[in-house]
C-alpha cells in the first residue's frame, strides 16, 4: 500500500455536484441560495470584529521543515508587526506556517476553512476560525476582509486565488489592492509569461503595479505599508494605529 496515500476513512466524502449540473426544480434552487446565503451570514458575523487582515495564501502541502514553511512563518510574524490580523484558509503547510508566525508574536491569526475531500483540516495556531462549505463564499470573505494578499508558492487553488484578484483589480471591482508574490526562484518564470501577455497587448502593463515579486521580507512589508498607509482612510489609519499600540503595550 502506497505510505502516502490516505485511508478512505480519513477523507471528507466528496460533494454531490448536483448544483453544477444544469437546471434543477425551483425549490431545490431556493434551499441552495438560501445554504449560500446563511452561509455569507454566519461568515460575517464571526469575522466582524477580527480588524484589518493581510491574507497569505501558498500550498497546503510544505511540512514544518521545507523552506517555504519556514518563510510563510516569518511572513506572519512580520505581519504580525505591523498590527495587522494575518489571515489564511486555515489549512496545513504554508497556512499553518503564517498562522503561526503570528500566533507566537502576538498577532491575530484567523483561518477561512473550507470541507474538502483531502489535505484541509484546520491548523492548531487560530485565534478565530470558521470553516465553509462553498468555495466562492469563502473567497469573497478572504477578499472582503483583506487589505493585501501574499502569494507564497502553491498550486490550483493559490494560482485561482491570485488571477481572481488581479481581474478584480484589473476590472476596478477593487482598487489600490497590493500583491505580493514571494518567491523568485517559484514565480519568475510565471512572471515571464505574464510579461509576454501584456507585450502582446491581452493586458495593460499598468494592471501589474500593484504585484510585488520578492524575496526580501522588508520590501515585502513596504509594499503592503506603502499602499495601505496610502489609499486607506482616516477611519482605517486610525484603527491601525490603534492596533500597533495595544500590541506595543502587551509585549512590554
Amino acid at each position: 500500500m502506497d505510505e502516502n496515500k490516505k485511508p478512505d476513512s480519513q477523507l471528507i466524502p466528496a460533494k454531490e455536484q448536483t448544483f453544477l449540473e444544469g437546471p434543477k426544480p425551483k425549490q431545490f434552487e431556493l434551499r441552495f441560495a438560501y445554504k449560500v446565503f446563511w452561509e455569507f451570514m454566519r461568515g460575517f458575523r464571526t469575522l466582524s470584529n477580527i480588524g484589518p487582515c493581510v491574507t497569505v495564501f501558498g500550498s497546503a502541502r510544505f511540512k514544518e521543515t521545507h523552506k517555504y514553511y519556514i518563510v510563510a512563518r516569518e511572513m506572519g510574524k512580520r505581519i504580525a508587526g505591523l498590527g495587522l490580523t494575518t489571515m489564511t484558509g486555515g489549512g496545513p503547510g504554508i497556512m499553518e506556517a503564517a498562522n503561526r508566525g503570528a500566533f507566537e508574536n502576538g498577532g491575530t491569526s484567523v483561518g477561512l476553512n473550507i470541507k474538502l475531500p483531502f489535505e484541509q483540516h484546520e491548523n492548531p495556531y487560530l485565534h478565530k476560525s470558521f470553516t465553509f462549505e462553498y468555495f466562492f463564499v469563502r473567497k469573497t470573505l478572504l477578499i472582503k476582509y483583506s487589505y493585501a494578499f501574499v502569494i507564497m508558492p502553491g498550486g490550483f487553488g493559490t494560482m485561482d486565488e491570485l488571477f481572481e484578484t488581479l481581474t478584480l483589480v484589473q476590472t476596478k471591482t477593487i482598487t489600490q489592492f497590493p500583491v505580493v508574490l514571494f518567491g523568485k526562484e517559484y514565480y519568475q518564470p510565471m512572471m515571464d509569461y505574464i510579461s509576454f501577455m501584456a507585450n502582446e497587448g491581452t493586458i495593460s502593463p499598468e494592471d501589474l503595479k500593484l504585484v510585488l515579486l520578492t524575496d526580501d521580507y522588508d520590501e515585502a512589508i513596504e509594499h503592503i505599508n506603502h499602499y495601505m498607509e496610502k489609499n486607506s482612510k482616516p477611519w482605517f489609519r486610525k484603527k491601525l494605529k490603534q492596533k500597533k499600540t495595544a500590541k506595543g503595550e502587551s509585549m512590554q
